[in-house]
Protein backbone atom coordinates (compact mmCIF):
# COMPACT_ATOMS: atom_id res chain seq x y z
CA UNK A 1 0.00 0.00 0.00
CA UNK A 2 1.18 3.46 -1.17
CA UNK A 3 2.09 5.84 2.49
CA UNK A 4 0.10 9.33 1.91
CA UNK A 5 2.27 11.68 -0.17
CA UNK A 6 1.80 15.79 -0.24
CA UNK A 7 1.02 16.31 -3.10
CA UNK A 8 3.22 17.87 -6.14
CA UNK A 9 6.28 17.68 -3.81
CA UNK A 10 7.08 14.13 -2.88
CA UNK A 11 6.82 14.32 0.94
CA UNK A 12 5.60 11.08 2.61
CA UNK A 13 3.82 12.56 5.30
CA UNK A 14 3.00 9.21 7.43
CA UNK A 15 6.25 7.79 6.61
CA UNK A 16 7.83 11.21 8.51
CA UNK A 17 5.05 10.94 11.22
CA UNK A 18 6.11 7.35 11.91
CA UNK A 19 10.06 8.19 11.74
CA UNK A 20 9.36 11.16 13.53
CA UNK A 21 7.36 8.83 16.41
CA UNK A 22 10.50 6.39 16.67
CA UNK A 23 12.50 9.08 17.18
CA UNK A 24 10.64 10.06 20.09
CA UNK A 25 10.95 7.04 21.69
CA UNK A 26 14.42 6.37 21.04
CA UNK A 27 15.24 10.00 22.64
CA UNK A 28 12.81 9.68 25.43
CA UNK A 29 14.73 6.40 26.86
CA UNK A 30 18.34 8.69 25.96
CA UNK A 31 16.99 10.89 28.32
CA UNK A 32 16.04 9.37 30.73
CA UNK A 33 19.70 9.24 31.54
CA UNK A 34 20.63 12.73 32.78
CA UNK A 35 16.42 12.25 34.15
CA UNK A 36 17.85 9.80 36.98
CA UNK A 37 21.20 11.89 37.62
CA UNK A 38 19.65 12.98 40.88
CA UNK A 39 18.30 9.47 41.77
CA UNK A 40 21.71 8.52 41.35
CA UNK A 41 23.40 10.61 42.75
CA UNK A 42 22.53 10.35 45.87
CA UNK A 43 22.31 6.59 45.69
CA UNK A 44 25.63 5.74 44.64
CA UNK A 45 27.08 9.40 46.76
CA UNK A 46 28.34 10.62 43.40
CA UNK A 47 29.87 13.92 42.86
CA UNK A 48 29.11 16.51 39.78
CA UNK A 49 32.34 15.55 38.01
CA UNK A 50 31.49 11.56 37.89
CA UNK A 51 27.89 12.95 37.09
CA UNK A 52 30.04 14.68 33.87
CA UNK A 53 31.49 11.15 33.25
CA UNK A 54 28.47 9.25 32.58
CA UNK A 55 27.10 11.72 29.84
CA UNK A 56 30.84 11.61 28.65
CA UNK A 57 30.63 8.03 28.19
CA UNK A 58 27.27 7.42 27.03
CA UNK A 59 27.79 10.97 24.29
CA UNK A 60 31.44 9.03 23.39
CA UNK A 61 29.56 5.77 22.84
CA UNK A 62 27.52 7.74 20.53
CA UNK A 63 29.55 9.70 18.77
CA UNK A 64 32.22 7.33 17.87
CA UNK A 65 30.16 4.63 15.87
CA UNK A 66 27.68 7.20 13.69
CA UNK A 67 30.23 8.58 11.08
CA UNK A 68 31.38 5.26 10.36
CA UNK A 69 27.70 3.53 10.37
CA UNK A 70 26.82 6.31 7.72
CA UNK A 71 29.64 6.28 5.67
CA UNK A 72 29.13 2.72 5.59
CA UNK A 73 25.10 2.82 4.98
CA UNK A 74 25.76 5.10 2.23
CA UNK A 75 27.70 2.56 0.37
CA UNK A 76 25.26 -0.15 1.51
CA UNK A 77 22.13 0.80 2.58
CA UNK A 78 20.47 -1.07 5.54
CA UNK A 79 16.68 0.08 6.15
CA UNK A 80 16.47 -2.41 8.89
CA UNK A 81 19.58 -1.42 11.15
CA UNK A 82 17.56 1.21 13.40
CA UNK A 83 15.99 -2.07 14.66
CA UNK A 84 19.42 -3.63 15.44
CA UNK A 85 20.40 -0.68 17.23
CA UNK A 86 17.00 -0.23 19.61
CA UNK A 87 18.28 -4.07 20.83
CA UNK A 88 21.60 -2.30 21.98
CA UNK A 89 19.32 0.84 23.73
CA UNK A 90 16.76 -1.98 24.74
CA UNK A 91 19.72 -3.88 26.56
CA UNK A 92 21.29 -0.81 28.30
CA UNK A 93 18.53 -0.07 29.23
CA UNK A 94 17.14 -3.10 31.40
CA UNK A 95 20.99 -2.73 32.67
CA UNK A 96 20.87 0.59 33.95
CA UNK A 97 17.44 -0.35 35.96
CA UNK A 98 19.38 -2.91 37.95
CA UNK A 99 22.46 -1.54 38.16
CA UNK A 100 24.59 -1.72 41.31
CA UNK A 101 27.75 -0.11 41.08
CA UNK A 102 29.31 2.75 39.23
CA UNK A 103 31.10 0.65 36.71
CA UNK A 104 27.78 -1.34 35.96
CA UNK A 105 26.20 2.37 34.87
CA UNK A 106 28.77 3.28 32.67
CA UNK A 107 28.58 -0.16 31.08
CA UNK A 108 24.82 0.27 30.59
CA UNK A 109 24.77 3.98 29.49
CA UNK A 110 27.32 3.09 26.88
CA UNK A 111 25.20 -0.04 25.18
CA UNK A 112 22.01 2.73 24.91
CA UNK A 113 24.90 5.19 22.91
CA UNK A 114 25.74 2.31 21.22
CA UNK A 115 21.94 1.92 20.38
CA UNK A 116 21.55 5.57 19.40
CA UNK A 117 24.68 5.14 17.04
CA UNK A 118 23.25 3.15 14.78
CA UNK A 119 19.81 4.20 14.71
CA UNK A 120 20.50 8.09 13.77
CA UNK A 121 22.35 7.86 10.08
CA UNK A 122 20.11 5.29 8.27
CA UNK A 123 16.62 7.32 9.91
CA UNK A 124 18.24 10.53 8.71
CA UNK A 125 18.70 9.23 5.34
CA UNK A 126 15.34 7.96 5.58
CA UNK A 127 13.89 11.56 6.29
CA UNK A 128 15.41 13.04 3.76
CA UNK A 129 14.09 10.03 1.45
CA UNK A 130 10.23 11.46 2.71
CA UNK A 131 10.80 14.33 2.57
CA UNK A 132 10.50 15.13 -1.24
CA UNK A 133 11.10 18.82 -2.07
CA UNK A 134 9.72 19.68 1.74
CA UNK A 135 13.16 19.16 3.18
CA UNK A 136 13.11 21.53 6.00
CA UNK A 137 9.20 20.29 7.24
CA UNK A 138 10.55 16.55 6.84
CA UNK A 139 13.68 17.28 9.46
CA UNK A 140 11.46 19.75 11.21
CA UNK A 141 8.75 16.69 12.21
CA UNK A 142 12.05 14.40 12.08
CA UNK A 143 13.44 16.56 14.98
CA UNK A 144 10.58 17.27 16.76
CA UNK A 145 10.06 13.91 17.66
CA UNK A 146 13.07 13.71 19.21
CA UNK A 147 13.21 16.43 20.94
CA UNK A 148 9.48 15.62 21.94
CA UNK A 149 10.98 12.59 23.58
CA UNK A 150 13.94 14.15 25.18
CA UNK A 151 11.60 16.29 26.62
CA UNK A 152 9.02 13.69 27.94
CA UNK A 153 11.97 11.78 29.57
CA UNK A 154 12.36 14.00 32.63
CA UNK A 155 8.70 14.63 33.29
CA UNK A 156 8.24 10.20 32.95
CA UNK A 157 11.01 10.24 35.64
CA UNK A 158 9.30 12.43 37.99
CA UNK A 159 6.58 10.91 38.02
CA UNK A 160 7.33 7.22 37.52
CA UNK A 161 11.00 6.88 38.50
CA UNK A 162 11.58 9.15 41.24
CA UNK A 163 8.07 7.53 43.07
CA UNK A 164 9.15 4.09 42.20
CA UNK A 165 13.03 4.38 42.25
CA UNK A 166 15.36 2.43 39.73
CA UNK A 167 14.15 -0.63 38.56
CA UNK A 168 10.96 0.89 37.38
CA UNK A 169 13.45 1.91 34.22
CA UNK A 170 12.81 -1.79 33.15
CA UNK A 171 8.85 -0.75 32.65
CA UNK A 172 10.46 1.77 29.40
CA UNK A 173 11.48 -1.22 27.62
CA UNK A 174 8.27 -1.37 26.16
CA UNK A 175 9.12 2.00 24.38
CA UNK A 176 11.93 0.35 22.88
CA UNK A 177 9.88 -2.84 21.65
CA UNK A 178 7.22 -0.14 20.07
CA UNK A 179 9.78 1.43 18.34
CA UNK A 180 11.21 -1.92 17.10
CA UNK A 181 7.80 -2.97 15.15
CA UNK A 182 7.80 0.76 13.64
CA UNK A 183 11.34 0.55 12.49
CA UNK A 184 10.70 -2.41 11.04
CA UNK A 185 7.53 -0.67 8.97
CA UNK A 186 9.82 2.08 8.18
CA UNK A 187 12.66 -0.31 6.51
CA UNK A 188 9.74 -2.01 4.41
CA UNK A 189 9.47 1.48 2.93
CA UNK A 190 13.40 2.87 2.22
CA UNK A 191 13.69 1.39 -1.16
CA UNK A 192 10.36 2.59 -2.73
CA UNK A 193 10.44 6.46 -1.66
CA UNK A 194 14.43 6.41 -1.92
CA UNK A 195 13.63 5.27 -5.86
CA UNK A 196 10.74 8.39 -5.42
CA UNK A 197 13.22 10.84 -4.25
CA UNK A 198 15.60 9.78 -6.62
CA UNK A 199 13.49 10.40 -9.58
CA UNK A 200 11.94 13.59 -8.27
CA UNK A 201 15.64 15.28 -7.97
CA UNK A 202 16.17 13.97 -11.52
CA UNK A 203 13.09 15.29 -12.68
CA UNK A 204 14.13 19.20 -10.67
CA UNK A 205 16.92 18.77 -12.49
CA UNK A 206 16.63 18.92 -15.94
CA UNK A 207 17.64 21.09 -17.97
CA UNK A 208 19.36 22.61 -15.13
CA UNK A 209 23.16 22.22 -14.07
CA UNK A 210 24.33 20.26 -11.02
CA UNK A 211 25.74 22.13 -8.31
CA UNK A 212 29.37 21.18 -7.40
CA UNK A 213 30.74 22.84 -4.15
CA UNK A 214 34.51 23.25 -4.16
CA UNK A 215 36.50 21.22 -1.93
CA UNK A 216 37.31 24.67 0.24
CA UNK A 217 33.51 25.56 0.43
CA UNK A 218 32.67 21.60 1.77
CA UNK A 219 35.60 22.24 4.43
CA UNK A 220 35.36 25.57 5.43
CA UNK A 221 31.44 24.96 5.67
CA UNK A 222 31.68 22.03 7.81
CA UNK A 223 34.43 23.26 10.18
CA UNK A 224 31.86 26.29 10.91
CA UNK A 225 29.12 24.32 11.34
CA UNK A 226 31.09 22.06 13.53
CA UNK A 227 31.79 24.99 15.67
CA UNK A 228 28.73 25.96 15.67
CA UNK A 229 27.35 22.88 17.12
CA UNK A 230 30.32 22.94 20.04
CA UNK A 231 29.23 26.17 21.13
CA UNK A 232 25.18 24.91 20.98
CA UNK A 233 25.86 21.85 22.24
CA UNK A 234 27.96 23.11 25.22
CA UNK A 235 25.24 25.33 26.76
CA UNK A 236 22.28 22.85 26.24
CA UNK A 237 24.68 20.24 28.21
CA UNK A 238 24.85 23.10 30.79
CA UNK A 239 20.52 21.89 31.01
CA UNK A 240 20.62 18.74 30.56
CA UNK A 241 23.11 17.57 32.76
CA UNK A 242 22.94 20.32 35.49
CA UNK A 243 19.89 22.13 35.11
CA UNK A 244 18.19 20.36 37.78
CA UNK A 245 20.95 20.67 40.30
CA UNK A 246 21.15 24.22 39.58
CA UNK A 247 17.26 24.48 40.40
CA UNK A 248 17.57 22.73 43.41
CA UNK A 249 20.75 24.64 44.64
CA UNK A 250 19.57 28.55 43.85
CA UNK A 251 15.44 28.20 44.37
CA UNK A 252 15.87 24.76 46.51
CA UNK A 253 13.07 23.12 44.82
CA UNK A 254 12.13 19.79 44.65
CA UNK A 255 13.66 16.81 42.28
CA UNK A 256 10.00 16.39 40.98
CA UNK A 257 9.88 20.51 40.48
CA UNK A 258 13.00 20.54 39.32
CA UNK A 259 12.57 17.61 36.59
CA UNK A 260 9.45 19.19 35.43
CA UNK A 261 11.56 22.56 34.59
CA UNK A 262 13.80 20.70 32.81
CA UNK A 263 10.22 18.91 31.25
CA UNK A 264 9.84 22.76 29.84
CA UNK A 265 13.21 23.16 28.74
CA UNK A 266 13.26 20.39 26.52
CA UNK A 267 9.83 20.61 24.84
CA UNK A 268 10.61 24.16 24.19
CA UNK A 269 13.69 22.42 21.84
CA UNK A 270 10.74 20.16 20.26
CA UNK A 271 8.76 23.71 19.21
CA UNK A 272 11.86 25.44 18.10
CA UNK A 273 13.04 22.70 15.59
CA UNK A 274 9.90 22.45 14.08
CA UNK A 275 9.41 26.26 13.62
CA UNK A 276 12.90 26.42 12.25
CA UNK A 277 12.58 23.89 9.56
CA UNK A 278 9.57 25.65 8.08
CA UNK A 279 10.54 28.82 8.44
CA UNK A 280 13.80 27.71 6.50
CA UNK A 281 12.28 26.43 3.83
CA UNK A 282 11.09 29.74 3.24
CA UNK A 283 14.02 32.03 4.21
CA UNK A 284 16.80 30.15 3.85
CA UNK A 285 18.96 27.99 6.40
CA UNK A 286 21.94 30.71 6.13
CA UNK A 287 19.67 33.21 7.74
CA UNK A 288 18.06 30.88 10.42
CA UNK A 289 21.30 30.00 11.51
CA UNK A 290 22.07 33.36 12.11
CA UNK A 291 18.99 34.00 14.09
CA UNK A 292 19.27 31.36 16.08
CA UNK A 293 22.69 31.13 17.09
CA UNK A 294 23.46 34.95 18.16
CA UNK A 295 19.52 35.21 19.07
CA UNK A 296 19.79 34.16 22.49
CA UNK A 297 22.66 36.41 23.76
CA UNK A 298 20.70 38.82 25.37
CA UNK A 299 18.68 36.04 27.44
CA UNK A 300 21.51 34.10 28.41
CA UNK A 301 23.58 37.26 29.66
CA UNK A 302 20.25 38.11 32.28
CA UNK A 303 19.44 34.38 32.99
CA UNK A 304 21.89 33.53 36.45
CA UNK A 305 20.44 36.70 37.83
CA UNK A 306 16.37 36.77 37.57
CA UNK A 307 14.10 34.75 39.96
CA UNK A 308 12.27 31.43 39.32
CA UNK A 309 9.34 32.73 37.28
CA UNK A 310 11.97 34.77 34.89
CA UNK A 311 14.26 31.96 34.92
CA UNK A 312 11.59 29.52 33.59
CA UNK A 313 10.44 32.09 31.29
CA UNK A 314 13.40 32.66 29.92
CA UNK A 315 15.15 29.00 29.56
CA UNK A 316 12.08 28.80 27.17
CA UNK A 317 12.82 31.33 24.79
CA UNK A 318 16.63 30.69 24.84
CA UNK A 319 15.63 26.72 23.81
CA UNK A 320 13.04 27.98 21.45
CA UNK A 321 15.12 29.78 19.28
CA UNK A 322 18.46 28.23 19.84
CA UNK A 323 16.65 24.68 18.95
CA UNK A 324 15.60 26.39 15.71
CA UNK A 325 19.29 25.54 14.24
CA UNK A 326 19.61 22.25 14.13
CA UNK A 327 17.52 21.31 11.28
CA UNK A 328 19.12 24.34 8.94
CA UNK A 329 22.31 22.99 10.32
CA UNK A 330 21.71 19.34 9.10
CA UNK A 331 20.13 20.54 5.43
CA UNK A 332 22.95 22.77 5.16
CA UNK A 333 25.27 20.00 5.64
CA UNK A 334 23.33 17.52 3.56
CA UNK A 335 23.55 20.33 0.74
CA UNK A 336 26.79 20.61 0.29
CA UNK A 337 27.73 16.35 0.13
CA UNK A 338 24.43 15.32 -1.34
CA UNK A 339 25.93 11.74 -2.27
CA UNK A 340 26.56 11.71 1.28
CA UNK A 341 23.43 11.46 3.78
CA UNK A 342 24.21 8.71 6.30
CA UNK A 343 27.71 10.07 6.22
CA UNK A 344 26.35 13.41 7.26
CA UNK A 345 24.15 12.25 10.10
CA UNK A 346 26.24 10.32 11.18
CA UNK A 347 28.57 13.07 11.46
CA UNK A 348 26.02 15.47 12.82
CA UNK A 349 24.36 13.45 15.38
CA UNK A 350 27.80 11.76 16.58
CA UNK A 351 29.04 15.59 16.81
CA UNK A 352 26.12 16.18 19.02
CA UNK A 353 26.59 13.30 21.10
CA UNK A 354 30.86 13.63 21.33
CA UNK A 355 30.64 17.59 21.77
CA UNK A 356 28.16 17.13 24.56
CA UNK A 357 29.98 14.65 26.38
CA UNK A 358 32.90 16.20 26.40
CA UNK A 359 31.46 19.91 27.59
CA UNK A 360 29.54 17.87 30.20
CA UNK A 361 32.71 16.45 31.86
CA UNK A 362 34.36 19.72 31.97
CA UNK A 363 31.26 21.42 33.25
CA UNK A 364 31.23 18.85 35.74
CA UNK A 365 34.40 19.70 36.60
CA UNK A 366 33.53 23.64 36.55
CA UNK A 367 30.69 22.81 39.01
CA UNK A 368 32.62 20.41 41.96
CA UNK A 369 35.30 23.64 41.79
CA UNK A 370 32.97 26.60 41.52
CA UNK A 371 29.94 25.63 41.91
CA UNK A 372 26.72 25.48 39.18
CA UNK A 373 25.75 29.05 39.62
CA UNK A 374 29.30 29.69 38.22
CA UNK A 375 28.71 27.91 35.37
CA UNK A 376 25.19 29.24 34.44
CA UNK A 377 27.17 32.42 34.30
CA UNK A 378 30.29 31.13 32.21
CA UNK A 379 27.96 29.45 29.54
CA UNK A 380 25.87 33.15 29.02
CA UNK A 381 28.53 34.01 26.52
CA UNK A 382 28.53 30.50 24.27
CA UNK A 383 26.43 32.37 22.18
CA UNK A 384 28.53 34.72 20.89
CA UNK A 385 30.42 32.01 19.27
CA UNK A 386 27.61 32.18 16.80
CA UNK A 387 30.14 35.45 15.03
CA UNK A 388 31.60 32.18 12.97
CA UNK A 389 28.65 32.00 11.01
CA UNK A 390 29.85 35.12 8.97
CA UNK A 391 32.32 32.60 7.43
CA UNK A 392 29.46 30.08 6.25
CA UNK A 393 29.95 29.83 2.46
CA UNK A 394 26.95 31.36 0.79
CA UNK A 395 25.63 28.21 -1.07
CA UNK A 396 21.83 29.34 -1.11
CA UNK A 397 22.85 32.34 -3.61
CA UNK A 398 24.91 29.49 -5.24
CA UNK A 399 21.69 27.85 -6.07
Amino acid sequence: MATATHSGTGTHLAVLAILGLAHLLNDLMQSLIPAVYPILKDAYALDFAQIGMITLTFQIAGAMLQPVVGLVTDRHPAPYSPVVGMMFTLSGLVSLAFAHSYPVILVSVTLIGIGSSIFHPEATRTARYAAGSRQGLAQGIFQVGGQAGGALGPALAALLIVPWGQPSLAWFAVAALMAMMLLTWIGSKQSQIGAEFAALRARSQTGTQTVQHSQATIVIGLLVLTFLMFTKNTYNESFRSFYTFYLIERFDLSIPASQMMLFLFLLAAAIGVLIGGIVGDRIGRYRIIWISILGPLPLTLILPYVDLFWTGVLTIMINVIMASAFASILIYAMDLLPNRIGLIGGLFYGLNFGLAGISAAFLGLLADSYGVETVYRICAFLPLGGLMAWFLPRIDDVR
